[in-house]
């Protein structure tokens, strides 16, 4: 199980994706292994490698890691992006659950029914400009610095510019209000490491349409 981390997901977003971003980040090249029937999923489940029966999965320094956030802490502190004390992995922590809070909302948005998507959808609108996003305008005010947490690239930073991108996806213009977030965005989109993940032809997935969350359905019986 050495060599590259492999990931186990549905050939979409959801959970994952966070996942793929904070690898992208880091510069850290991996493999997917896509499930993609549900005779997929059982599989895993019937071969003992899923510990709470649940994806994510990834292949990562000779374990077989599940829950989101247990990878995501992992990943962070093994590429240097979860600050340099526990003060500042405090922050991070903190930051990550808000724009975690804010991309479950978007995420779920379309496997809704039709009736009350429109309503859910003003819904994150008012959340993200009125809770989540004037914390992180506040935060980039307030210490005057390129980054959320001790001045250096962190999970926090990378966490919130996936939410910004998804929250776009929703209104183009969301962050109208926040012009030190605009910058922040135009920052953060720039590090190489980043820029290459955002370009087409990477292992970024596309936003979550009809067609996807049908199979997701019949995956998971839902």
């Amino acid at each position: 199980m050495a060599g590259k981390p492999k990931l186990h997901y549905t050939k979409g977003r959801g959970k994952m994706e966070s996942i793929r971003w904070l690898l992208a980040a880091a510069g850290v090249e991996f493999e997917e292994e896509f499930i993609e029937t549900k005779e997929d999923l059982e599989k895993l489940r019937n071969d003992g490698v899923l510990l709470f029966q649940q994806v994510p999965m990834v292949e990562i320094d000779g374990m077989r890691m599940v829950q989101t956030r247990a990878i995501l802490s992992y990943i962070a502190a093994k590429y240097n992006l979860y600050g340099k004390d526990l003060k500042e992995r405090a922050w991070i922590d903190m930051y990550v659950e808000g724009t975690t809070d804010l991309m479950g909302m978007i995420m779920f948005l379309p496997f809704q029914q039709a009736d009350t998507k429109e309503k859910n959808l003003a819904l994150i609108i008012e959340r993200a400009t009125t809770r989540y996003f004037p914390v992180y305008e506040k935060a980039l005010k307030d210490h005057g610095q390129d980054y959320l947490v001790g001045n250096k690239l962190s999970w926090a930073d990378v966490h919130l510019l996936e939410a910004i991108l998804m929250a776009e996806e929703c209104k183009p213009d969301v962050l109208s209000a926040f012009p030190l977030l605009q910058a922040f965005k135009g920052r953060i989109s720039n590090i190489p490491t980043i820029k290459k993940f955002l370009q087409p032809g990477s292992q970024r997935k596309p936003p979550t349409d009809e067609k996807f969350v049908a199979v997701v359905r019949k995956i998971f019986n839902i």
